[in-house]
């Protein structure tokens, strides 16, 4: 099964002004007022990339996971009918409003809605973003990442991997916890999965072109120090430098820089040491996991441990031959 991003997501939301607020306001994204009281949040030229579904309990609505057209769309249908799967093909009000011509579903082990689709509608108009940002890394990325906590981790890892067929990128041996990292395309990860006690999201990462984008946002969020659920840091897997946010729903929401891309077709699954190599206090971890993080990233320093940047698909960065 061929997928080419992690395409859109939809998330319940019991506060829709408190969603507002925090994606144009804090965020910088561009909302839009949607269908039946929803709010479609842009940071493309697509018509959404997040849609705020009004509801009386916050999380995961549905993921949409983009295909190379009909054909392998249709396909994919057909397998999973085949493994004894229960297959809904998506009604026209819910491709309108997800902005795609075709699309069908089915449900985790976890009981979330994973949507294919193909042939997404780009908008009539160009995105505009809520305040001046220099725009989000998405594209043929997709809108950068879900991270969904589980406590049916084996069952929830063959799923995304076998049947949905996700390609592991890493993973870590549980300390300080158990995840493994899937990617679609050349972004380091789409989907992750982190064992937990319960289910539910972990946190959704968006990324910016700009590292004063990052800056400018984690001066807004100091503004509210207990707002910050993990400190600025940089990860030890796809090298972005990040800090996080608690939203609306209560999960967190990761924003970042400098993501680092992989060759899909050359890339070998590895055990990584752990989440980060500098910074990312993690305030949501107890205390004594919170306390093997530090470690990690204490380790990391004592080896001297470095990572290159290697970005040069976004405006903010210039080669050599292009600077005058």
């Amino acid at each position: 099964m061929q997928y080419t991003q992690l395409g859109y997501i939809g998330i319940n939301a019991s506060d829709r002004a408190a969603w507002r607020a925090f994606a144009g306001e804090y965020l910088g994204m561009q909302v839009v007022d949607g269908s039946n009281g929803s709010l479609a949040l842009r940071m493309d030229e697509r018509g959404h990339r997040f849609l705020i579904e009004p509801a009386q309990n916050d999380g995961l609505a549905f993921l949409g996971l983009e295909t190379t057209g009909l054909e392998e769309l249709e396909a994919a249908a057909t397998r999973f009918q085949a493994l004894g799967l229960e297959v809904e093909r998506g009604s026209p009000e819910e491709c309108k409003q997800r902005h795609v011509q075709n699309m069908f579903w089915l449900r985790d082990p976890d009981g979330y809605r994973v949507e294919l689709y193909c042939n997404p509608v780009v908008a009539d108009e160009p995105f505009s973003p809520a305040r001046p940002i220099g725009g989000f890394r998405a594209g043929a990325l997709g809108f950068g990442h879900l991270v969904l906590q589980t406590c049916n981790f084996g069952e929830m890892e063959e799923f995304y991997l076998q049947t949905i067929g996700m390609r592991l990128t890493d993973y870590t041996d549980g300390s300080p916890f158990r995840a493994s990292f899937m990617h679609v395309n050349p972004r380091h990860h789409s989907l992750a999965l982190i064992e937990f006690d319960q289910p539910g999201i972990h946190h959704i990462m968006v990324e910016y072109h700009y590292i004063d984008d990052v800056g400018r946002l984690y001066d807004m969020a100091l503004k509210d120090p207990e707002s910050i659920a993990v400190t600025l840091g940089r990860h030890a897997n796809d090298h972005v430098l990040s800090f996080y946010t608690f939203s609306p729903g209560g999960f967190m929401i990761e924003t970042g820089w400098a993501g680092r891309l992989i060759d899909v077709d050359q890339w070998q699954p590895e055990l990584i040491f752990g989440p980060s190599i500098w910074g990312h206090e993690r305030h949501w971890l107890p205390p004594e996991r919170r306390a093997a993080a530090r470690t990690i990233v204490e380790t990391a320093a004592e080896k001297g441990i470095l990572e290159p940047t290697a970005v040069t698909q976004s405006p903010a960065f210039k080669l050599n031959d292009d600077v005058e």
